[in-house]
This record gives structure tokens, C-alpha cells and sequence, in this order.
């Protein structure tokens, strides 16, 4: 891998944001809900898709992901800890079974993968006995959100889905995911449907009533106002990091930082040792401890575990 410094957002009052008048008020009416998400997703469009704004896009998405793992673990039923669900994940040796929390991480991480072209590709990932069904429903996710809106055709895919079975909640979820993606022709898939959902919510979503629509609508739109908070802070903070990257002294410390950029959280004696991942540069456990540290010390990244062994690294949050 070739490391070329992504674009640097100079002025941070130039971000796209939000207009006080999506998020003063409420939307009482899923056509209220239809316009002010329309602001929101075009806030976000706008920050995912144009380079100049600085925003870390891989990483938005993995740290969407884990948030996304989180929630569903909750629909689920597990209940588990984003901080157990991440370490499920970043310290399973290899060759070892990352156990449910650690599988969950995973869906999410390849979901945000996806190239969404072919329904063939998902069904790879929620099972290929589903290939059918799934272009059924987002036939008609695609086909609500062209009518009616893309927050619309969410709430229409994970009708359907649950409709066929109502323990798919991931399934449900991602799909709901991808025709927010094809609605708003995104590169990538942002996991934003999961985040504020409950049981509840997806159970009440199998009557026929509006008012559930409505509150499921709403609650998709108060998370992606929750991704453009984190879009904007982490353009900023993505800005601070390469900022300090001529102080860095360590062989390879470009590949590192870029690998700040994308990851949610580096284990620095798997991820930056011996090889930085995802490319040819070497570094010694004792180099990728010390290169850690030092990003600390700038003020630029965290320790994310509290311990003093099984560490794991990210952007400041």
C-alpha cells in the first residue's frame, strides 16, 4: 500500500452541518420526518462523498459498524458491551473462534464492505439460500424509497423481513442499510438503521399502523443526525492526527497513521507488527508499542482498554 495523505479540513466552521431547524422542533408526521431527514441525509451525502472534506470515511464506517454491533446484540437479546464486542473481535488469535459478539463485529465490518451491486454479494453474507429473498426485499425498499422517500423504503425492508421472520434483525437492519446506500448511491454501506432501535419498535413495525412507521422513521433520522456529529468530529480529529505526522519519527509511520484513519481501534502486537497491515513495512512489537504511546502523548489518540497488556489504540474520541 502506497500512503497518500487524504484531504485536510483547514477550517472546521466549513463543514457541512446540520440547520437548526432539523433538529429544533419535532416531526410529528412522517411527511415532517420525510423533510427534515432530506436535510440530514443531504448534510451527510455531502460530508461521505466529497474528499474535501477531510472526513475519514473508513473509519466513520467501522466505527458505525461497531455501534451498529452494539445495538443489534441488544435486538438480539445478548446485551452485550460495545467494549466486550470490540475486544471480541481485536484480540481473537486468528485461528480461534471470536464467539458470537466477536462473528457480530465481523457481519457489520464486511457489510460495510459491500459493493452493492448484485444481491448475489449480500446474500454471501446473510446466507445464500436467502439469494430470492433477499432481491424481493429490496425490490420493494427501492421501490418505497423512490416513491415515498429513502427513510420510507427503510422501514419497508425491515417490514418485509421481519414479516418472513421476525428473529432477522440483522438482516432486517443491513438491508434497510443498503437501499439507504443505493437510494443515495454511496460507495459505501453506512450502518445507521440499528442504532436506536428496540424490540419494541421492530414488534410494533409488524402491525399496519403509521405510528409505528413513524416512530421508526424518526428514530433512523435522529441516527443519521448522530453520524453527521461523527462524521464532522472525526474529519477534525483525522486533521489533528496527519497534523502531527512530520513529528513522527518511526519507519513506516505514514502506513501507521493512514491505519489510524481507517481502523476504530490497532492492536499494535497484531495490526502494526511485524508488518504494518495492509502493507509491506516492518515494525517491531517493541516500534508499534512506542509509536502507540507517542500518538498519546501528542494528543491525538487513545488507549482504549485500560489495561496493561491486550492494549488497543484509536483516534481520540
Amino acid at each position: 500500500m502506497t500512503y497518500q495523505p487524504a484531504a485536510t479540513q483547514d477550517d472546521p466552521s466549513t463543514l457541512p452541518q446540520l440547520p437548526g431547524w432539523v433538529t429544533s422542533g419535532r416531526a410529528e408526521t412522517l411527511e415532517t420526518v420525510a423533510f427534515r431527514s432530506g436535510a440530514a441525509l443531504t448534510v451527510l451525502d455531502q460530508l461521505v462523498s466529497d474528499p474535501r472534506h477531510g472526513v475519514p470515511v473508513k473509519l466513520l464506517s467501522n466505527r458505525l459498524a461497531l455501534t451498529a454491533a452494539t445495538s443489534t446484540s441488544k435486538l438480539e437479546g445478548r446485551l452485550a458491551r460495545e467494549t466486550d464486542i470490540r475486544d471480541a473481535y481485536h484480540l481473537t488469535p486468528p485461528d480461534e473462534a471470536r464467539g458470537p459478539d466477536g462473528d457480530l463485529l465481523a457481519f457489520w465490518r464486511d457489510a460495510v464492505g459491500l459493493q452493492l451491486r448484485e444481491p448475489s454479494e449480500i446474500a454471501d453474507l446473510i446466507g445464500p439460500h436467502l439469494l430470492e429473498d433477499v432481491a424481493d426485499w429490496l425490490g420493494v425498499g427501492q421501490e418505497h424509497a423512490r416513491s415515498h422517500g429513502p427513510l420510507a423504503g427503510c422501514v419497508s425492508v425491515l417490514r418485509a423481513v421481519l414479516e418472513a421472520d421476525d428473529r432477522a434483525e440483522r438482516v432486517a437492519c443491513l438491508l434497510s442499510d443498503v437501499v439507504l446506500a443505493r437510494a443515495l448511491k454511496w460507495k459505501m454501506v453506512q450502518p445507521v438503521t440499528a442504532q436506536r432501535l428496540t424490540k419494541g419498535m421492530l414488534r410494533d413495525l409488524l402491525g399496519d399502523g403509521q405510528g409505528a412507521d413513524l416512530v421508526v422513521q424518526k428514530r433512523i433520522s435522529q441516527s443519521i443526525e448522530e453520524a453527521i456529529r461523527l462524521a464532522r468530529d472525526l474529519a477534525q480529529r483525522g486533521a489533528a492526527l496527519r497534523t502531527v505526522t512530520p513529528k513522527l519519527r518511526a519507519k513506516g509511520s505514514d502506513a501507521a497513521v493512514a491505519l489510524f484513519l481507517s481502523e476504530d481501534a490497532v492492536a499494535p502486537s497484531t495490526m502494526l507488527s511485524p508488518m504494518i497491515q495492509g502493507t509491506s513495512f516492518p515494525m517491531t512489537d517493541r516500534a508499534a508499542r512506542r509509536f502507540c504511546d507517542r500518538l498519546v502523548e501528542l494528543g491525538v489518540a487513545q488507549e482504549l482498554t485500560g489495561r496493561s497488556t491486550f492494549r488497543l489504540y484509536g483516534i481520540v474520541r
